[in-house]
């Protein structure tokens, strides 16, 4: 791809808007302009319309990495699933356990959670408690 046609392109594209988030593609296009054509860091930017930090962060990165995949994102792992084991044994032992009464035996067992924490766990589990007391007494599912 010449010069001339990779700004052409571009062009065509609309500006990215100031914070906003820069996709794959064309970062991966600014890295390849610094790296392999041997343009500065400020020139990639202006060639595609991205700030020079973005470019700076995004060459250093391949550097490091030697790749361009962002950093997994999302909630950090919850404190419970450690205590799965015991949460299964507890269950198997005390079918009719509430969410209450499985919390305060995890505490008598030394593993201290709160209720939304238990009933989170339950729910990620397929483990709701309505269901586990319905299928417990034989009843069907009672729908809440």
């Amino acid at each position: 791809m010449t010069d001339e046609s990779t700004r052409a392109l571009a062009a065509a594209l609309p500006a990215p808007r100031r914070g906003s988030t820069v996709g794959g593609e064309l970062r991966a296009l600014a890295v390849a302009a610094v790296l392999r054509d041997g343009q500065t860091v400020a020139a990639a930017a202006r060639r595609f319309g991205l700030g020079k930090t973005t470019v700076l962060n995004s060459v250093q990165r391949f550097r490091e990495r030697g790749h361009l995949r962002p950093d997994p994102r999302g909630r950090k792992p919850s404190r419970i699933e450690p205590e799965r084991e015991r949460i299964f044994r507890i269950l198997a032992e005390q079918p009719d356990i509430s969410i209450t009464g499985l919390r305060n035996a995890l505490a008598a067992e030394g593993a201290v959670f709160a209720i939304s924490t238990v009933r989170a766990f339950l729910r990620r589990h397929g483990l709701h408690p309505e269901t586990r007391y319905a299928r417990s007494r034989g009843k069907q599912d009672s729908g809440r």
